[in-house]
């Protein structure tokens, strides 16, 4: 009997040995996530991943990575990461070009909804219409009269052909009905340049980069392109309030995973990140970059990137804008 006993106990032992691993490897992360960054260091994607990259590991007590592989306004991330196991160990941080992204090139190889799994939304900003200071429209309706007055003489520039700000341009230019000059730049930084110095009057910019120049008074602020007044400038008015009723887009970010992730691990990594994107401390280093944080069910993010796709690709086709 003791024999058997003895037998019992060590079955049960090793039984218990050999399924620890199984069970350390149920509980999610059970090893380091990467979150992929298919744009450039210094960017906002790049903010918000090393962000959370750092949060999550804290909370997760376990490595988050990011790592960059930029291109081709992020096809190149994403495809690398619709092409990764569904386990919830490869991320990515999206900006809004992952839905414009298939009205703009001729070719992409992935859904940008049906490939990925929405995991969040994460953050949302207006852009902000500066001009030149010498610029003879000091608003919305000012500026919408003249451009009216004057059809294809004002120039809007932008980071380039089908970069957000080029494309909250188009909208702007068809929900106003004028007639603008869109001037694509190679970066953001050198049409900002451009507008300062007059060469030309208008550039829809982001708002981390165009609230130091307004503060500086290097150019001036005509709206924010938001519903709502944004915190960050309450002074400056909304485009909607300024004479065209309705008018709102906004820069925004979420964060998706390869196609068909288990719902339990979906639900885990969203509500991760919901309690980090509630820090104090988070919520003050991204609203100093005019990031509004708007973290959201993974169901709700899927019908965002729906509207989005839908809304961009009518503007995309309307303007015919096209991205070699």
């Amino acid at each position: 009997m003791k024999a058997l006993s003895f037998l019992t106990v060590a079955a049960a032992t090793l039984w218990l040995g050999a399924s620890a691993p199984v069970l350390a490897e149920q509980a999610y992360p059970a090893k380091p996530v990467t979150i992929i960054a298919a744009f450039p260091p210094g960017g906002t994607v790049d903010l918000l991943s090393r962000v959370l990259a750092v949060k999550l590991g804290e909370a997760w007590k376990q490595s988050v990575i990011v790592e960059n592989r930029a291109g081709a306004s992020g096809i190149i991330g994403s495809q690398y990461v619709a092409r990764q196991p569904a386990d919830g160990y490869t991320l990515m941080v999206v900006p809004i070009t992952h839905v414009t992204n298939s009205g703009l090139f001729a070719k992409v190889p992935f859904d940008p909804i049906e490939d990925f799994t929405p995991i969040s939304m994460l953050a949302s900003s207006p852009l902000m219409i500066v001009s030149s200071n010498n610029f003879a429209a000091k608003n919305i309706t000012e500026l919408v009269a003249l451009a009216k007055a004057k059809p294809g003489s004002l120039n809007c520039g932008s980071g380039g052909n089908g970069t957000s700000q080029h494309l909250a341009c188009e909208l702007f230019k068809r929900t106003a009905s004028v007639d603008i000059k869109h001037v694509p730049y190679k970066g953001n930084a050198m049409a900002m340049t451009d507008v300062m110095g007059g060469q030309i009057e208008l550039l829809f910019d982001q708002m981390a980069t165009a609230v130091p120049h307004v503060k500086a008074g290097r150019v001036r602020a005509l709206a924010v392109t938001s519903a709502k007044r944004s915190p960050a400038m309450p002074d400056v008015p909304t485009v909607s309030e300024s004479g065209l009723p309705g008018f709102e887009t906004n820069a925004w970010f979420g964060i998706v995973g390869p196609r068909d992730m288990p719902k339990d691990v979906v639900d885990s990594i969203n509500a991760s990140l919901r309690k980090v994107l509630a820090r104090t401390e988070v919520q003050k280093q991204l609203g100093d970059q005019g990031l509004e944080l708007t973290p959201s069910s993974p169901e709700e993010f899927r019908s965002t990137l729906k509207s989005e796709m839908t809304k961009w690709a009518s503007v995309i086709r309307e303007a015919g804008v096209k991205v070699e």
